[in-house]
């Protein structure tokens, strides 16, 4: 696992604790209601040995965890995953992410895309401020130095204005 340059950058902390490619794709699988090992392996066609490593390393990292409450139908040796909180917390990158990548093709051209499950049409996320509403990728929200800021990261960011 690579070690952040700037260690309180809370970008360089998110690139910490997804480190590899797979880790968003093993818990978009998950997510999506694959949790068996068996159809996780299926889903993303990757051999047992390096699926079983890949779901430890989710494990240690607090990613992934067993369900110990499914319904225990299936073979021995074929467990069942679910997301922590903190894997959890990572679906709406996710969905970014694949909007991002979306953005690029022309409609006809999209694998993946997301939609309401109640009418079926296909929904663009955009990231908001949950108190306001208030799209932030728009001017006006800026990156501004936190109470806890390194030298390196004060140096970076101008304080907050007054009543932020």
């Amino acid at each position: 696992m690579t070690r952040a340059r700037i260690s309180d950058c809370p970008l360089a902390r998110t690139v910490e604790v997804i480190d590899r490619w797979w880790t968003l794709e093993i818990l978009h699988v998950v997510l999506g209601g694959h949790t068996r090992f068996s159809a996780i392996r299926r889903d993303l066609e990757t051999p047992a040995d390096v699926l079983a490593d890949r779901i430890a390393a989710l494990r240690a990292k607090g990613l992934l965890e067993v369900d110990d409450t499914a319904d225990d139908t299936a073979e021995p040796g074929d467990p069942t995953y679910r997301a922590t909180d903190l894997g959890r917390s990572l679906r709406p990158l996710i969905l970014v992410m694949a909007a991002f990548g979306n953005h690029r093709l022309a409609p006809e051209d999209r694998s993946v895309v997301l939609v309401d499950e109640e009418t079926g049409r296909e929904v663009d996320p955009v990231v908001v401020d949950r108190a306001t509403g208030r799209r932030v990728d728009t001017a006006g929200f800026v990156f501004a130095r936190g109470p806890k800021a390194s030298e390196q990261v004060a140096a970076r960011y101008p304080e907050p204005r007054a009543g932020g």
